[in-house]
């Protein structure tokens, strides 16, 4: 199922979804009014979210551009992809390589909408939206299959997601049930808030706020769960520090993350 197949279902206007939310803190346009109230909340108790949802598209953009670039990688799994914004999966991997193949995979009907009319790829690759809740490796993975070869390499995206699935032990078992459908030269990229007082009762507050839980980890848990992979220098780190564009000087984001490939 494709972006042009796939029925869009029913937007739920009454509570709040991170898609929405990440999209009201990046400065854009397409959420609603309870999308902007608790995202405006937590922005007044926990200011950094909007420095955070930046920094975090930016190491995207920079993850994967390095991966095409130094491993050849051209084959994408984004989860939990949000709304279409500048340097979008497909637009970053298809500028280093044309036919650099996509999927990208989220449960809300909003963003199936806006993917129709943005999520368009060059001729020589393609690209593909599959509406499923990321923690449902076992429809994501045929889906994907059919725009995506699995026995070739791919690069597993999960951006800011992750903590969405609560349970330590759950979200390794994710993990790993996707790192385990790819092959040798398969990466993960990934990124989520490292646990500290303040993020701890941010969390808290954005559940409160009738959002979808997400949990902020202790950092060594978030490294743990590259076990068994080759880490990308600098290795495990706030975002910010993760090949800049320009060198980094300031306040580091409370968003760590890396780049890890399967050997």
């Amino acid at each position: 199922m494709n972006a042009e197949q796939a029925p869009v279902g029913k937007i739920d206007t009454s509570t709040p979804h991170s898609a929405r939310m990440w999209n009201y803190w990046l400065g854009g346009k397409d959420n609603y009014e309870v999308d902007r109230q608790l995202g405006a909340h937590m922005e007044e108790m926990f200011p950094q979210i909007i420095t955070i949802a930046r920094a975090s598209r930016r190491f995207q953009a920079r993850a994967v551009r390095h991966v095409a670039e130094e491993a050849g990688i051209r084959q994408f799994l984004d989860l939990g992809t949000g709304l279409p914004t500048a340097n979008s999966t497909h637009e970053v991997a298809q500028d280093v390589a044309p036919e650099s193949r996509i999927v990208y995979v989220d449960n809300d009907p909003i963003v199936l909408t806006h993917a129709r009319a943005l999520l368009v790829s060059k001729p020589e690759g393609a690209t593909a939206y599959v509406p499923a809740d990321l923690t449902d490796a076992a429809t994501v993975l045929p889906e994907a299959a059919k725009t995506l070869d699995l026995t070739k390499p791919v690069a597993l995206m999960l951006l800011s997601t992750l903590g969405h699935v609560t349970d330590d032990e759950q979200a390794r078992a994710l993990l790993q049930s996707y790192l385990d459908a790819f092959p040798a030269g398969s990466c993960l990229i990934t990124c989520d808030t490292i646990e500290t007082p303040e993020t701890r009762a941010a969390s808290d507050e954005y559940e409160d706020g009738g959002a979808l839980p997400y949990k902020s980890r202790p950092a060594e848990t978030l490294r743990s769960f590259a076990d068994g992979l080759e880490m990308v220098e600098p290795g495990f780190g706030s975002i910010d520090f993760w090949h800049p564009e320009q060198p980094f000087t300031g306040t580091p984001v409370d968003q760590w993350g890396y780049v890890a490939f399967k050997r």
